[in-house]
């Protein structure tokens, strides 16, 4: 078993007994210490005679001095709410998170029909509202700039899709289609399809018409992009939201190219859909908990498992689909997808099989039924294990945290989703004082509730660094001239880290093994190049990542130029 000392390093743990460290000891795939120097020597030195005497394995296993230059050691990030094949689909896509008018995403969407003329479709997403005139995008706009194939724009938050004429007319929507529940087919005054589809209606009519065209080898290619990009930013460990039959068997291929292990640690929690048919949904259910049972008995589980489903309640304030208390500034509101009767027993049906249950509720009325049918799977169920979680939580009413608390549910929220250049649309949505109460991530840290940091990516960028600038600022990591929206809910970069690493990590129910850097646990870490808590905030937009390590082995390491400084000795 090999052993690696790391040294002159400023090591941040995420415990909050003993915050720093400047040396620890990697034996295997774990940590054997982690402290001061001299500790560190005295593990290895102790290890060893134990070995020659015989006692604790064999001897002469070759110990290796690595001296960090006294550069930042954090635990590894994990990305505790991600949509791992749509992140490596989105970032093969066109971006337009940053076209800001109507005729640059025109530009850019000519610019990728002209790129790839043979292609059969223009695929982009990342668009905000607020870049299209009057909020209202329609068909035509689209028409203007590609008009001969079809073209689908995920929009940023991933809840609609915006899609040209050609397209309506591959998915076979005309006037006479029907709503589907809980999602919108929005129609002009004449009653045509008018090229928004919300909701459900994007799901099922534009995800899975992609979902078939696409191939195993598409998403063979989506998975090692994500892996890659995640690896390249410190990530260890990821939840992904919303896993289905083709991303499982993705990840299954992956971990059989690489000899039945990954170089990153997924959960998974199985998407549930609301049929509007009771017997359906529980039948889901049930094929969710086979399938955790059969992931956790796995040869891959330390790699690959499903622990949860995953239920949406509600859309998104940006496009008034997320289920308010009260209206919206137009007067509008939103039902919920989920209503109570129906979700009380797939909470309950869930809890009862040792399922983690993840409900997104971006309003604040469905995080309440949220926490009713908690509720009453606790009530029908009784005295369980249980660590269920409450997605986004962009407006809660007053008290929210506090029931959550009392709940032991999980606060899981996305710092990049209040980044202020993309906030603007969402606070002319609700137009009172409820903006002033947007992500306020301190008050479940108050209260109590475990609040776990995620970015929800491809709905945001995935950068873990630039997450946390957001989240120790409420600054913009898109445009930093933007000024800070809500800064009294900013945190402490210490306390962000923490939720990020070692509260993400227990979020997935694995705050015993890893998302700290202490004895015992697993050796997942990053070392980057510059330190944030020295140079300030604003340094996390340019700090890198020079390497990362999970399970003890290297899994990332940026060019020699980048990494200098960091040198075996």
């Amino acid at each position: 078993m090999s052993r690696t000392i790391y040294r002159n390093a400023r090591v941040f743990t995420a415990e909050p007994s003993v915050p720093w460290a400047e040396a620890f000891v990697v034996d295997g795939d774990a940590l054997a210490f982690v402290g001061d120097l001299a500790g560190a020597v005295a593990t290895v030195e102790g290890a060893e005679a134990a070995r020659a005497a015989g006692t604790a394995g064999a001897a002469g296993s070759d110990v290796e001095t690595v001296d960090l230059d006294g550069r930042l050691v954090l635990p590894g990030f994990t990305d505790a709410h991600t949509h791992l094949v749509m992140m490596g689909d989105a970032l093969g896509r066109v971006g337009l998170t940053d076209a800001r008018t109507l005729e640059e995403i025109q530009a850019r969407l000519r610019a990728a029909r002209a790129a790839d003329p043979s292609a059969p479709r223009v695929l982009g997403r990342g668009w905000l509202f607020d870049s299209v005139p009057g909020g209202a995008p329609t068909a035509a706009m689209l028409d203007a700039a590609v008009a001969d194939v079809p073209v689908y724009l995920d929009a940023n938050d991933y809840h609609s899709c915006w899609v040209n004429g050609a397209a309506l007319a591959e998915l076979g929507i005309t006037r006479d289609t029907p709503d589907p529940i809980g999602g919108r087919i929005s129609r002009d005054a004449d009653g045509e399809p008018d090229g928004m589809l919300y909701e459900t209606a994007a799901q099922q009519f534009v995800w899975e018409h992609l979902a078939a065209a696409t191939t195993d080898a598409d998403r063979d290619a989506a998975v090692e992009r994500t892996i890659e990009a995640y690896l390249a930013t410190g990530v260890t460990g990821v939840v992904d939201m919303a896993f289905d039959e083709l991303g499982l068997a993705a990840f299954r291929r992956a971990a059989e190219r690489r000899g039945g292990s990954l170089p990153i640690r997924v959960a998974a929690h199985w998407f549930v859909a609301n049929t509007g048919d009771d017997e359906q949904n529980l039948a889901q259910v049930a094929h969710a908990a086979a399938l955790a049972a059969e992931t956790s008995a796995a040869p891959t589980a330390a790699w690959l498992r499903i622990v949860g489903i995953k239920l949406v309640l509600d859309g998104v304030i940006d496009a008034c689909t997320a289920a308010m208390r009260h209206p919206y500034a137009d007067g509008s509101n939103a039902e919920p997808i989920w209503p109570l009767d129906a979700l009380k027993p797939v909470v309950a049906a869930a809890d009862a099989a040792g399922l983690q249950v993840a409900q997104h509720a971006i309003g604040d009325y469905a995080s309440e039924i949220a926490l009713d049918a908690i509720e009453h799977a606790i009530t029908v169920n009784g005295d369980l294990p249980r660590r269920h979680r409450i997605e986004h939580l962009e407006y809660a009413a007053p008290g929210t945290a506090e029931r959550m608390s009392r709940l032991g549910v999980t606060a899981s929220m996305q710092p990049v989703h209040a980044d202020p250049a993309i906030f603007d649309n969402w606070v002319a949505m609700l137009g009172d004082e409820r903006v002033e109460r947007a992500f306020a991530w301190p008050e479940y840290v108050e209260a109590g509730a475990l609040l776990a940091f995620s970015t929800d990516a491809p709905t945001a960028p995935h950068e873990a660094l630039h997450n946390m600038y957001v989240a120790a600022t409420r600054r913009s990591a898109l445009d930093p001239s933007f000024a800070p929206a809500n800064p009294g809910f900013a945190l402490p970069l210490a306390e962000a880290i923490g939720h990020a690493t070692r509260d993400a990590a227990a979020s997935c129910g694995d705050g015993d093994t890893r998302g700290r850097l202490a004895a015992g646990l697993a050796a997942d870490f990053a070392v980057l190049d510059v330190d944030p808590f020295a140079e300030g905030d604003a340094a996390l937009l340019t700090a890198r990542v020079v390497q990362t390590v999970v399970a003890g082995a290297t899994v990332f390491e940026a060019d020699a130029a980048d990494a200098e400084g960091v040198a075996a000795a």
